[in-house]
């Protein structure tokens, strides 16, 4: 069988269905209207083994550029800008497991991206625990931040579905004039959000028009979980909380906030999840203590 590594396609409409035919029995993604809507950018490469032009094994490419941001640091500066790459979209067809594909196109990433990165991270099953370190993975830590919170007042905030092209336009405007600053935060990846809002999340994007402010969280009861804040104005976190009403008394975060005293910080675990990091710019990530942003996996 005759095979070769195929990536930079996204417009091959024939190759991009069949990746994307692999996706949806693999993990049960579609991609084809996230690139239809016009969020499949640069950043989200696969690269895929095609036989006989068919997609049968694919691992992705994701340029996942982190702003490590300190205390008090002003809004306007960029702060430092570490350039990731995330692996993920792992898949092998069926009927061509256990062949190795993988192994080539971890190689192929590898040669391709070299020393050129701050480093590479990935998320990977129970079953392949032992894969990734032949290609200098370890192992790491995440940890998630949340705290109790007393807020008075009502909630002041409106749900926003997104599933249709005004409410993205609304979102992408917000995006693009944000001011509020996590300690590590997911930046000049439209694209990566995109795809969580208008899929899993259309139910949980709310939006305050006093501060022109979006929030992407999930509420439940007593307890919100914020996965990420977009605002035309608001710089502080705890004022973001408290538009969600008298009734939330419990908050935890998709991100790291930058006042990290005010949090309980403890290890996260994700069933059949786990952190693997490469390259010494990854190390940040344990030794502060920073948990990658929930809407930034890949």
């Amino acid at each position: 069988m005759k095979w070769t590594i195929e990536k930079d396609y996204r417009d091959n409409d024939r190759l991009r269905h069949s990746f994307n035919e692999l996706a949806k029995e693999t993990f049960g993604l579609d991609f084809e209207d996230w690139y239809r809507n016009g969020f499949w950018g640069d950043d989200y490469n696969p690269y895929s083994v095609v036989a006989d032009g068919k997609v049968i094994a694919n691992v992705s490419v994701n340029q996942t550029d982190m702003r490590l941001s300190g205390a008090g640091a002003a809004a306007s500066q960029d702060g430092n800008i570490r350039h990731f790459l995330q692996l993920g979209t792992v898949m092998t067809d069926k009927a061509y497991r256990n062949q190795g594909f993988i192994r080539k196109i971890m190689e192929r990433i590898g040669e391709d991206y070299g020393g050129g990165t701050d480093g590479i991270y990935l998320f990977a099953n129970d079953s392949v625990l032992n894969f990734y370190p032949k290609f200098g993975f370890e192992k790491s830590e995440e940890y998630r931040y949340c705290r109790r919170v007393e807020n008075t007042g009502k909630w002041e905030m409106e749900a926003v579905r997104m599933d249709n092209t005004a409410a993205w336009k609304r979102l992408r405007a917000v995006m693009d004039k944000n001011v509020f600053r996590g300690r590590f935060d997911l930046v000049n990846n439209y694209g990566l959000t995109m795809f969580y809002v208008t899929k899993f999340m259309q139910e949980n994007v709310f939006y305050h028009k006093e501060t022109d402010t979006f929030v992407i969280a999930k509420t439940e009861g007593e307890k919100v979980l914020v996965h990420n804040v977009f605002s035309g104005t608001l710089k502080d976190l705890d004022r973001v909380t408290e538009l969600f009403g008298e009734k939330v008394k419990e908050v935890t975060l998709g991100f790291t906030p930058v006042e990290k005293e005010k949090y309980l910080v403890t290890r996260h675990c994700e069933e059949d999840c786990t952190f693997f990091i490469k390259g010494a710019g990854m190390k940040v990530v344990e030794e502060e203590k920073l948990r990658i942003p929930s809407l930034a996996h890949a």
